[in-house]
């Protein structure tokens, strides 16, 4: 994989809205502005939107290859050093005829986002480029108050300060928008999130010992609309691999999630990888019974019990969250429950 360079204070970040047009639409439009003067006041950086990013939902509901236009022109101008993408959605497969993948090969730079942008992710793994799952703009760089604290570490750590052995630790708080959810309007920008503290550490679903393999994976609910595709990884892709798995905010059912994972069963995926690591479920309510799927799937129905599974990591929609480099080298220890990159996340 090719690893793009640091990102530095006064390099130029770009915006782009490759799902849903959100950030453009007039009540969220404080957001961008929010997000625009933290990344420059905080970190140096010079932001600029990319020309359709802020056309709004309909526009770009209609036209996902202007979407597409935008992530190009991102890649091809050289003045640009990462690209940020605003938030997730449910169509991102449809910018896929609009992709130019050596233009991706031959300018890597950092590529932000999760959630539906795991399409995205895939587009730039396929090109051979690490991309970092997390941080989109509207709920992580634009968050009400302040940017979370363990997600600035895990940011700086990543993408500004790239460190080796970073141990991907377990927050020991998280936030719960069922019961205290922040509505996106303008007049919450100095509402900060209360937390509660976490009473679950990493939790072993099963196997043990310690386990190494590049990360590959993403969010759970868009797999289905990769799959068969032509930026769906080989079963010889897969080989080796550390799966990283988590679940949106859409609450997907437990058959659901375990149609998913039969499907991975099915394709040869889950008999060829060397271990899952699972993110805390978006709804707390299914937190014991997604334990319970894997088990059954994955251990019993596949006969893998020997597969490690390390569950409740800080991985996608459940906040806060960390970064995520597609392709990094990782180990994971099921004996003392830990997630480490092993290699730096970008180039010092």
């Amino acid at each position: 994989m090719i690893k793009p360079e640091r990102l530095r204070p006064g390099d130029k970040v770009a915006i782009v809205s490759l799902s849903a047009g959100t950030l453009g639409e007039p009540w969220a439009i404080h957001k961008f502005h929010l997000a625009k003067e933290r990344l420059q006041k905080d970190y140096g950086l010079e932001v600029v939107a990319m020309p359709n990013a802020l056309k709004g939902r309909d526009y770009l509901d209609m036209h996902p290859e202007a979407r597409a236009k935008d992530l190009m022109d991102a890649f091809r101008d050289a003045s640009i050093k990462a690209i940020f993408n605003a938030i997730g959605g449910d169509d991102t497969i449809r910018l896929l005829p609009y992709i130019d993948f050596d233009v991706i090969k031959n300018n890597p730079k950092i590529f932000t986002g999760f959630s539906d942008t795991t399409v995205n992710h895939l587009m730039l793994y396929k090109a051979g480029v690490m991309s970092y799952y997390g941080l989109s703009v509207m709920t992580n760089i634009a968050e009400y108050g302040r940017i979370d604290n363990y997600e600035v570490e895990m940011m700086h750590k990543t993408l500004f300060e790239p460190e080796e052995n970073l141990k991907i630790y377990k927050a020991p708080y998280y936030y719960d928008d069922d019961d205290e959810m922040i509505w996106w309007k303008e007049e919450n920008l100095n509402v900060i999130r209360k937390y509660h503290e976490d009473e679950h550490d990493y939790e072993v679903i099963q196997g043990a010992g310690k386990v190494r393999g590049e990360l590959l994976g993403g969010c759970l609910d868009v797999f289905q609309m990769v799959v068969g595709t032509s930026i769906w990884p080989s079963l010889d892709e897969w080989r080796g691999k550390i799966l990283f798995l988590e679940t949106s905010e859409d609450d997907p059912s437990e058959y659901q999630v375990a149609w998913t994972l039969r499907n991975l069963v099915a394709q040869g995926i889950i008999s060829v990888i060397n271990g899952i690591v699972v993110g805390k479920p978006a709804r707390r309510t299914k937190y014991e019974s997604y334990k319970e799927v894997y088990k059954k799937v994955i251990g019993l129905e596949a006969g893998r019990p020997d597969l490690p599974i390390l569950y409740n990591a800080n991985i996608g929609h459940a906040k806060p969250i960390a970064v995520i480099p597609y392709g990094a080298m990782c180990e994971l220890d099921l004996d003392n429950k830990t997630f480490t990159l092993l290699e730096s996340s970008t180039k010092k």
